[in-house]
């Protein structure tokens, strides 16, 4: 089975990030070897509490069945909490959905020309949320 154009779209997250706005930290996009997975690893800070965790992202596939239409996540945390994603990439903007597409809770923000930032923002239902952008670092 070969890696997917979906999947191979979010290459451009691959690196160390340095992440601003409502929460501080970085973040790092590596590859899981056979290309199908890429692993976030986080170390950030979000209203003075420290918190660690992985993201595995990628189609569900269930056991003897077909990978799934959507680019699926969940992140995993040093204080006991999972969260659910839905990860879209269109020309140069990067969607992430919290539990499923269309939700009302979701990133978007936008890659500059030269690929090493990525501006936007997390919005909440209510009109909640907060600025969040990326700088490549390594």
């Amino acid at each position: 089975m070969t890696q997917d154009i979906g999947m191979k779209a979010l290459d451009r997250l691959t690196g160390t990030w340095r992440v601003t706005g409502g929460t501080e930290g970085t973040v790092t996009y590596r590859w899981l070897e056979g290309g199908f997975f890429l692993v976030q690893d986080v170390d950030m800070e979000q209203a003075g509490e420290r918190i660690k965790g992985v993201e595995m992202i990628g189609r569900l596939r269930p056991f003897g069945g077909e990978p799934g239409a959507d680019i699926m996540s969940r992140f995993y945390d040093s204080l006991g909490n999972t969260f659910d994603y839905v990860y879209e990439l269109a020309d140069d903007t990067l969607t992430i959905w919290g539990g499923e597409k269309g939700s009302p809770a979701y990133y978007r923000g936008t890659f500059s020309q030269d690929g090493n930032t990525v501006t936007g923002a997390w919005v909440y239902p209510g009109g909640g949320g907060y600025d969040s952008s990326m700088t490549r670092i390594v």
